[in-house]
């Protein structure tokens, strides 16, 4: 495909690129944001963050803490995107789900809903001593 580039006196010039379409989503629980693009072919998940804008329109997001994925597999930023990808950049947790999967079993048990020795569902047949 062919692209234009203007080089510093002002002419065009063209030049073949293999440009490649991408999408980059972001969610917020109340906001869903989908950009679609097209980039140069080999460019990195970085560089097309970057290029897209959606770092000045969510501010919060910090590439170097929060975590990035095409179709749901974390990747590295450095990771070249191939057509059709979808970069997906991922909100830290609020909270450990293994800490809150802990919790509602300490509950369980404690309301009689959990065995408190197996912490499984409670077994009519065993004798309560």
């Amino acid at each position: 495909m062919p692209w234009c580039i203007h080089s510093a006196s002002g002419q065009e010039r063209y030049t073949a690129v293999n440009l490649i379409r991408v999408e980059i989503v972001y969610a917020l629980p109340q906001q869903q944001t989908v950009l679609s693009m097209k980039v140069s072919a080999g460019d990195s998940v970085r560089q097309v963050i970057e290029q897209c804008g959606i770092l000045q329109q969510y501010p919060e997001i910090d590439l170097d803490s929060n975590m990035v994925g095409v179709f749901g597999r974390q990747v590295k930023l450095d990771q070249p995107l191939l057509d059709g990808d979808r970069i997906e950049i991922y909100r830290p947790l609020l909270a450990d789900p293994k800490e809150i999967r802990r919790r509602r079993a300490e509950q369980a048990k404690e309301e009689g809903r959990a065995d408190k020795v197996t912490g499984g569902r409670p077994d009519p047949k065993r004798a309560k001593k």
